[in-house]
């Protein structure tokens, strides 16, 4: 499967039934696959940040805030708008000093060139994940989702996932959640597929997959 390339939903969920029984008990259960797909990989990244540590609906009311410092209201500041705020306006808006940083290191990544959305697509999973971690507040679960949901790369695990390591838990019936490194060898079967049956370990574990 080369980078990019297109992938079928059909296939993949062939492959995982045939060498998983147990995920294709909850993909039965479970039916259609629905991952979320976001368009814009600045505002996801942005988004990732703004939502860390914190309830879906504190970290909307706090998304609203901030994007009515730049109208229009429904789009995020741009990387120079968010160069000029001042901390007053980033608190104003119930920002961390913590998250301010983080926006601002983004901000400034994709300012001066170090971060240029247009050459991750050709670019294989290790060196996007590379190139994300380097902006600080975004570590390799951050890369992970946004392979996972803006550029829909099929074949990422994402190990640091609570939510995925306790969907293998239920799924195989054991004792406590897998460590990363267990959960990596529960889900090597699965490749080159893992997102897809990553996505079911979130749904094995309802009501939702993270929110990213």
């Amino acid at each position: 499967m080369t980078i990019g390339a297109p992938w079928s939903i059909d296939e993949a969920l062939a492959h995982l039934h045939r060498v998983d029984p147990a995920l294709g008990v909850v993909i039965d259960r479970v039916g259609e696959y629905a991952a979320p797909h976001r368009d814009d990989p600045y505002a996801a990244l942005l988004r990732t940040i703004l939502f860390q540590q914190l309830a879906g609906a504190a970290a909307s009311a706090i998304q609203r805030r901030f994007f009515a410092l730049h109208p229009p209201d429904d789009q995020p500041p741009t990387p120079q708008q968010i160069l000029e705020l001042t901390d007053e306006q980033f608190r104003s808006a119930g920002l961390s000093r913590q998250k301010m940083g983080y926006m601002r290191d983004l901000a400034l990544h994709v300012a001066d060139g170090r971060l240029v959305f247009s050459e991750l697509p050709s670019l294989p999973d290790d060196e996007v994940v590379k190139r994300i971690t380097a902006v600080k507040g975004l570590g390799e679960w951050s890369a992970h989702m946004f392979l996972m949901f803006h550029f829909g790369r099929p074949d990422v695990l994402p190990v640091l996932d609570l939510g995925v390591r306790n969907g293998m838990r239920i799924t195989y019936g054991l004792p406590a959640p897998p460590t990363p490194r267990e959960a990596l060898v529960i889900g090597a079967p699965w490749a080159p597929y893992r997102s897809v049956g990553s996505w079911y370990m979130w749904r094995a574990t309802e009501p939702t997959a993270p929110d990213i």
